[in-house]
């Protein structure tokens, strides 16, 4: 039987896929008494305290998707990752699409929905603000003090790490060794199975490409 995959799912897990994230509450999840305890010493806020239990009732599991995905090679039939790739840096994506193509079956689809740089560009250029330009990338600027420092050791880093638009995206999955790599319309997918994937999450701002595993 071969398994869909959403990597990176956040609160947006799809039912009867399995579903992975790498956030710090997947782990603590697993020990809600921890969790809670570090909610106690503020190194956990209320909303990610509420995230651990989302985690717990959704069944999510924890993977570093750029190191490894826990699945066999040539067991998956479709791969999904929105807004996920653009946190990573340039050697991690391509690990992590290296890892998509050996557990892929031939065959096989990656779907990766992301923020659209061209999209953020032009909006740049139309309003002239560029505070809010760099506000809308949400690349790690600013360097936590006090508390916040103990709580990104803790997390890890959850702002942008690369942007793509459609020509570079392409580029970097082609060079992982897909083929038939385009992008999407809204809504329109090559998996054969969707389910109740979400073809119209984050829709209107976000960029779709699609490719299959040779």
């Amino acid at each position: 039987m071969t398994l869909r995959l959403n990597i990176g799912c956040g609160r947006s897990p799809t039912p009867d896929w399995i579903n992975y994230d790498n956030s710090l509450a997947v782990r603590l999840a697993r020990v809600p008494v921890l969790a809670r305890l570090l909610a106690w010493f503020g190194l956990i806020d209320p909303y990610g305290l509420e995230f651990v239990d989302f985690c717990r009732h959704h069944r999510i599991r924890s993977a570093n998707a750029a190191r490894r995905i826990p699945q066999a090679a040539g067991s998956v039939e479709a791969i999904y990752a929105s807004h996920m790739l653009e946190h990573l840096d340039r050697r991690e994506a391509r690990s992590f699409l290296a890892e998509c193509r050996r557990v892929l079956i031939p065959g096989g689809v990656l779907r990766v929905v992301l923020p659209d740089l061209r999209d953020a560009a032009f909006n740049y250029l139309r309003s002239g603000d560029a505070d809010a330009f760099l506000r809308h990338l949400q690349f790690d600027l600013d360097r936590p003090r006090g508390a916040g420092r103990l709580r990104l050791l803790l997390s890890g880093g959850r702002g942008h790490r690369w942007m793509y638009d459609r020509d570079s995206l392409i580029s970097l999955i082609e060079a992982a060794g897909f083929v038939d790599v385009q992008a999407m319309a809204e809504g329109q997918t090559l998996i054969r199975r969707p389910g109740k994937l979400d073809l119209h999450e984050r829709g209107g701002d976000s960029l779709v490409v699609e490719a299959r595993n040779p």
